[in-house]
C-alpha cells in the first residue's frame, strides 16, 4: 500500500524492494535473443520438453504471454528455486528461459538466482537464460513473434 499516506513507516526509511529479502545473485545470466528463441520454435523445439519458459510478471501479465510459458511471479520465486531445479533436473530439461516486461529487472534477477543454484548443484547440463528485451521486445518484433503468443491482445501492445 505505498499510495496510502498512513503507511509512511514513520518517515524514517523508504520501503525496501521485494527482492531485498533475498541474497544478491552472483552469476551474470546468459542472454538469449528473441531470434534464437524464435528459431527454436521453428525447429520444432517444445516448451516444457526442450526448454522451460517462465513469465515472471505478476500484475502486468496482461496482453498475452509467449506460447508454452508458465507464470511464476518473481516476487514469490526465490523459495521455489530448489523445487523448480529438481523438477527440471529430473526431466532432463536443458534450458530455462526467464522473462518479464523488459528482462532488465525481474528476468535478469531470476536467471541469475537460478544460475547460482545450478552452480551450487554442480550441474553443467542445465542452463539459466534471460530473454533479451523481455515480452515487450517479443511483442514489438512483429507478427512472426506475436503468432507465438497465447492470449495476444494487439491493443495492449499498441497503447
Amino acid at each position: 500500500m505505498a499510495s496510502d499516506p498512513s503507511n509512511t513507516n514513520n518517515g524514517s526509511q523508504a520501503e525496501k524492494p521485494w527482492y531485498a529479502a533475498y541474497p544478491e545473485a552472483v552469476t551474470t545470466p546468459t542472454p538469449i535473443s528473441r531470434q534464437e528463441l524464435l528459431q527454436a520454435f521453428r525447429e520444432g523445439k517444445m516448451p516444457g520438453r526442450d526448454f522451460v519458459l517462465v513469465d515472471l510478471r505478476r500484475t502486468d501479465h496482461e496482453g498475452g504471454t509467449i506460447a508454452g510459458s508458465m507464470n511464476l511471479p518473481a516476487q514469490s520465486l526465490y523459495p521455489s528455486i530448489p523445487t523448480l531445479y529438481n523438477l527440471l533436473d529430473a526431466a532432463k530439461v536443458p534450458q530455462i528461459i526467464w522473462y518479464c516486461g523488459s528482462s532488465r529487472g525481474r528476468g535478469t534477477r531470476a536467471a541469475s538466482w537460478f544460475a547460482d543454484y545450478i552452480k551450487q548443484q554442480n550441474n553443467p547440463t542445465l542452463k539459466s537464460l534471460v530473454l533479451e528485451g523481455g515480452i515487450k521486445g517479443w511483442a514489438a518484433a512483429g507478427e512472426e513473434y506475436t503468432t507465438l503468443m497465447d492470449g495476444y491482445e494487439e491493443s495492449y501492445w499498441k497503447a
